[in-house]
């Protein structure tokens, strides 16, 4: 990716965040030292402030390919920067990973409609992707997962995790601790929504303690696979059979379950974190953004999957 192209793409984020600041109520703008205060100079001190931020935020946005998105970024005025930059293109790191196991629930909107429900009493949702169910003749098989929230989180970590080896490879511990803060922040601000929009749960103390028992999952996710990383792919299957699957011995058919679909999910994490780990930082998010398709890219299926689990089908 050409300097100037990288150094396009984090000027606009810069720039729709800074759209955003000045929408905001004065006091917050202030917190942001994107205003001074005195209610009758706020609005000349706001516009003289931004210019000041966008030209020395243009002035240390010289990227360069092999440096990666964040080396550039020094300390002062850059590292609120980089936080600026962090948090636009996690969002689109998050969307990309939450549209591989996106569902919908059409009876949230319907008034006194039942939602139907899963044997474990979850709200049962309806989806298309390969993660569920689908029709994809190149590869012949769907992994048959039922799509609900609890099933969403997992898939949806399981991507996040794939990324967040990936930012491992950022220069600076606090550049990955900031991409990395921001990537869980923006699944706890999705997962919240759904809760109150598709699964009804309007008491905000009840979200809360959800969202807390997910941080927690997330944490155990990530010595979970990296142990896994580690140790084999028997391991890893283990660890992705215990958060796909529920350690449960049968699927949400009732058979037996079918292990070729972990060692497919194992063969699939092999091949997504070879393919990250040969692309520059900025061209994962260009990637990743160029499309909503659970079934495409770097995230979606592929016949390599298939040759690597031994599915011979």
């Amino acid at each position: 990716m050409s300097t100037t192209r990288l150094t396009t793409l984090c000027t606009r984020e810069l720039r729709g965040l800074q759209v955003s600041c000045l929408r905001r109520p004065f006091v917050q703008r202030a917190s942001l030292s994107l205003a001074t205060s005195g209610t009758a100079s706020h609005n000349a001190a706001s516009g003289a402030s931004l210019k000041s931020l966008d030209s020395g935020l243009n002035s240390r946005l010289i990227i360069s390919r092999s440096n990666g998105l964040t080396r550039s970024v020094s300390t002062g005025p850059g590292a609120a920067a980089e936080t600026y930059v962090a948090y636009g293109m996690t969002q689109r790191l998050f969307e990309a990973c939450s549209n591989q196991a996106d569902y919908k629930i059409p009876q949230a909107t319907q008034k006194g409609v039942e939602v139907p429900l899963t044997k474990s009493g979850e709200h049962l949702g309806t989806s298309d992707s390969w993660w569920y169910k689908g029709s994809y003749s190149i590869l012949e098989m769907e992994l048959g997962l039922q799509p609900t929230f609890s099933t969403w989180s997992q898939i949806t970590f399981l991507h996040m995790y794939l990324l967040t080896v990936r930012l491992r490879a950022l220069p600076t511990r606090d550049s990955v601790q900031t991409y990395s803060r921001h990537l869980i922040d923006h699944f706890s601000h999705n997962a919240e929504h759904r809760m109150d929009v598709l699964h009804d749960i309007a008491s905000r103390s009840i979200r809360n303690k959800y969202l807390k028992d997910l941080f927690i999952q997330w944490r155990g996710i990530i010595a979970a696979y990296d142990e896994g990383l580690v140790k084999g792919d028997a391991v890893l299957g283990a660890a992705v059979w215990r958060n796909l699957w529920k350690a449960d011995s049968t699927g949400p058919d009732g058979k037996d379950i079918d292990w070729t679909k972990v060692a497919w999910v194992v063969a699939y994490m092999r091949r997504v974190l070879s393919e990250l780990s040969k692309m520059q930082e900025a061209d994962i998010v260009m990637a990743l953004s160029k499309g909503s398709s659970a079934a495409s890219g770097v995230f979606g299926l592929s016949p390599v999957d298939k040759r690597m689990a031994g599915v011979d089908r």
